[in-house]
C-alpha cells in the first residue's frame, strides 16, 4: 500500500532537487516560464517546455510523447560569441496535434491543428498548415497529409 504522505514529501523533495515545479501534466515534465497549456493535453515524462523569453501556446487535445523538447530559446550564437543574448521566438501548437517521442520543437514553429510530428523530428521555425505530417532531421513536411484520411468522430 502506498503511503500518500510519504509520496507527497518525496514529490516535493524531488521537484526541489530537479529545479522543477509541480504541474498538472506529469512530475517528470520540466516547465520553464509560463506556457499556455489548453485542456485535455497529455505530456509524457522527461519532456521539457521552455517558455522563458517568448510565448509557448499548446492548444486543447494535444498528445505530446515522452522525451520531447519544446524550446523557444536558441543560444548557439551567444555561446560562440556572435551575439550577446539568446534568440527567443514564440511557439504555437494548435489543437489536436500529436508530437512523437524524442522530437524537438524549436522557437518560431507554428504547427497547425490535426498535424503529426513524427518521433525524432526536429521542427524548425515556420508555419505548418493543418493536417501536416512533419518528420525527419532534416525536417520534411507533407502538407495536408492527414486531411483526406480523417474520419468523422
Amino acid at each position: 500500500m502506498i503511503d500518500r504522505n510519504k509520496l507527497k514529501v518525496f514529490e516535493e523533495y524531488f521537484l526541489k532537487m530537479m529545479d522543477n515545479r509541480k504541474n498538472k501534466l506529469h512530475p517528470f515534465v520540466w516547465i520553464h516560464g509560463n506556457p499556455s497549456i489548453g485542456e485535455n493535453v497529455y505530456v509524457g515524462g522527461f519532456s521539457e517546455i521552455n517558455a522563458n523569453g517568448a510565448k509557448v501556446i499548446i492548444s486543447n487535445n494535444c498528445d505530446i510523447a515522452s522525451f520531447v523538447a519544446i524550446n523557444v530559446a536558441d543560444t548557439h550564437k551567444k555561446c560562440i560569441g556572435i551575439k550577446a543574448e539568446s534568440e527567443c521566438k514564440d511557439i504555437t501548437v494548435e489543437r489536436n496535434v500529436f508530437i512523437g517521442s524524442h522530437s524537438v520543437i524549436k522557437g518560431g514553429a507554428h504547427i497547425g491543428h490535426h498535424s503529426v510530428v513524427a518521433a525524432g523530428a526536429i521542427v524548425d521555425a515556420g508555419y505548418f498548415p493543418p493536417y501536416s505530417l512533419i518528420y525527419g532531421n532534416p525536417m520534411k513536411i507533407k502538407k495536408g497529409y492527414y486531411s483526406s484520411r480523417r474520419k468523422s468522430v
